[in-house]
């Protein structure tokens, strides 16, 4: 049996209560977290999802589509009769959100910001759905994770920060107009678990931005996510040949998608690292 979850557990990114809800009919619109709440055993209660929750495939496959993080379906939500609703402050449009509260019980707001938030958002979700231990065990292999990352950016002799420089990266995802991540953001700050840091090109969490000299001179490097814009390896040796320093090709799950995937982004940036110091050496 699952103890009580801690009542602090259990407010949303709103500052909304959810009281437990073990018998919950839960419509999920955000795909990172749909994959999350298969992970914390909770397939059997998920009614809906959108067409962009994709993880574990052989899972979601049965479960019903209620159109795409922006474009909801509100009216087929409404005759799935879920009692909670997840939603993301970055995935989600306000007036939909508001839309579904006039009829939806409990509107489950999430926001992370940074890695360390998926321990909050497992255990927001473990608690509603009654999922607490599986949410603890999910923590318990999340903080292992993050702490072999940090142990491998440390000098094991000296106990210093370990020898390869901070960097300053562009990372794209979108072309035509282009746009980036601000520092407040997700993907800012897995980056900034490696000493990294993006430009600043505006106050807008995503910022259009054209390409100057200016620009590519205060650059490492460019990284090209293959989402929500599905770069290439053919944009980015394009881009490289363009403008002179690194570009490299990064796998957007590995980077945006909080939740069950962040375990393995948390690997993905020692790897991402590598390729960056690597590239850094090769191209003048």
């Amino acid at each position: 049996m699952n103890p009580l979850p801690d009542k602090r557990d259990l407010v949303d990114a709103a500052g909304q209560f959810h009281p437990p809800a073990p018998d919950a009919r839960i419509v999920c619109l955000v795909p990172s977290i749909t994959e999350l709440l298969c992970t914390l055993g909770l397939a059997g209660k998920l009614v809906g999802r959108t067409g962009f929750c994709i993880h574990p495939h052989e899972v979601v496959a049965s479960i019903p589509k209620v159109g795409g993080t922006k474009d909801v379906n509100v009216e087929k939500i409404r005759k799935l009769a879920p009692t909670h609703v997840v939603v993301n402050i970055d995935e989600n449009e306000k007036p939909t959100v508001e839309r579904l509260a006039e009829f939806v019980p409990h509107v489950v707001v999430t926001h992370p910001n940074a890695p360390s938030d998926n321990l909050a958002l497992a255990r927001l979700l473990g608690g509603i759905f009654g999922a607490q231990e599986a949410a603890e065990r999910w923590c318990a292999a999340f903080e292992d994770a993050h702490a072999r990352l940090r142990a491998d950016l440390i000098d094991t002799n000296s106990r210093a920060p370990a020898p390869a420089p901070a960097r300053t990266v562009l990372y794209c995802i979108w072309q035509d107009p282009w746009m980036t991540v601000s520092k407040d953001t997700y993907i800012a700050n897995m980056l900034a678990e490696l000493g990294w840091q993006v430009p600043h090109l505006g106050e807008l969490r995503y910022p259009r931005f054209d390409w100057s000299q200016a620009l590519v001179d205060g650059l490492d490097a460019v990284l090209l996510s293959t989402e929500p814009y599905r770069f290439t390896e053919a944009h980015a040796d394009a881009l490289e040949k363009q403008i002179g320093i690194p570009v490299l090709l990064v796998d957007g799950e590995m980077m945006s998608w909080y939740g069950s995937r962040a375990l393995a982004g948390l690997d993905y940036l020692r790897e991402l690292r590598a390729q960056v110091e690597g590239q850094a050496g090769s191209v003048s």
